[in-house]
């Protein structure tokens, strides 16, 4: 249903993202923020699954700076790959692969002329998070997941934008009573938990949880027909 195509950030830097378009005039744009193992077929599905519900999806890959043509699985190997690049990701100068971000933000308004939202999942749910306080443009939120949003100085950023937050009650990356402070650190924030582990939306994963996955994407669907409108 996408295709990739090159954006330039703030500081001239080229990277590709994936693109999916709806059948018609899209509602508004979505921003999809990948894990740590690139925009891969999973992150690509995902979304091509927000184009199908009426939106122009934007999947940029965060990874360029450190390493192009990142697609990765979810074995072991993988796994320590992908830590490996966030963290190389993470230690860029500031404001780092925001900017990226920031770039497909203002692709998504220009290309439909509406609003954009934002969701990612894992560190993407990290980077949404962020997104949400210190990037321009966005309307709403979404962040899955978000590793390390709980801890730190996260739980204290003031969001710009309506934030809808998921976290899973099994999750070992992201123990229950850093949710709960976070929740009273931001009690404008919607905040689900379901009985799912750490990555319960890929489908690819074996902690994938269809229940949860279902009822947190219409929930999310929901609170982007709102916010986005």
């Amino acid at each position: 249903m996408g295709k990739f195509i090159d954006l330039k950030s703030a500081d001239g830097f080229v990277f590709p993202a994936y693109v999916a378009e709806p059948a018609g005039k899209p509602k508004a744009a979505v921003v999809v923020l990948q894990e740590i193992f690139g925009v891969n077929s999973h992150i690509r599905a995902v979304a091509d699954g927000y184009a199908a519900a009426g939106y122009l999806a934007v999947a940029p890959s965060t990874f360029h700076r450190v390493q192009s043509g990142v697609e990765l699985g979810y074995t072991e190997a993988d796994m320590n790959a992908g830590m490996a690049l966030k963290a190389a990701a993470e230690a860029l100068p500031a404001p780092g692969v925001l900017q990226d971000i920031q770039a497909a933000i203002n692709h998504g308004a220009q290309t439909t002329g509406g609003k954009v939202g934002i969701v990612g999942y894992c560190w993407g749910g990290l980077l949404a998070w962020r997104s949400a306080r210190t990037l321009s443009g966005l309307s709403a939120a979404a962040p899955y997941y978000g590793g390390g949003m709980t801890v730190g100085e996260e739980p204290a950023r003031q969001p710009a934008c309506p934030v809808m937050v998921h976290f899973g009650d099994k999750d070992h990356w992201i123990p229950m009573d850093s949710v709960e402070a976070f929740k009273k650190a931001q009690p404008g924030v919607q905040v689900f938990v379901y009985e799912a582990n750490h990555g319960f939306n890929c489908d690819q994963r074996g902690s994938w949880n269809e229940a949860a996955a279902t009822l947190a994407r219409q929930r999310t669907l929901d609170f982007f027909a709102d916010k986005l409108a």
